[in-house]
């Protein structure tokens, strides 16, 4: 499934779901940051995706970095909550969704 992504444009199309979505800033001992491509569209991105029901945004974002990457991430700490109406991404399959992203700090011994 395809994906575009509108950034304060005019012409995008109106959102017709919120999703909110848990990302996670994973740093080993040496600095490195951990970033994963993203299948859809080849972009460089911070491991993360959509919450399930019944799950806590940690809990969300532990488990999208494992799916993500093979990484099993320990959480150090909450960076914070963005959202954006301007920000929409509309899927080939017809959602168009304005995300609210919790990012959340974690920690794994070394990536490299």
């Amino acid at each position: 499934m395809g994906r575009t992504e509108y950034y304060n444009d005019p012409n995008a199309p109106k959102a017709n779901t919120l999703i909110p979505a848990s990302n996670l800033l994973v740093v080993d001992e040496s600095g490195a940051i951990l970033l994963q491509r993203r299948r859809d569209t080849g972009q460089w991105a911070l491991p993360g995706g959509a919450q399930d029901i019944g799950e806590t945004a940690a809990e969300c974002a532990i488990r999208e970095c494992l799916e993500e990457t093979g990484i099993l991430a320990e959480i150090t700490g909450f960076l914070g909550v963005y959202t954006d109406p301007n920000h929409i991404v509309a899927y080939t399959d017809g959602e168009i969704r304005q995300q609210i992203g919790d990012y959340l700090a974690g920690t794994y011994p070394y990536l490299g």
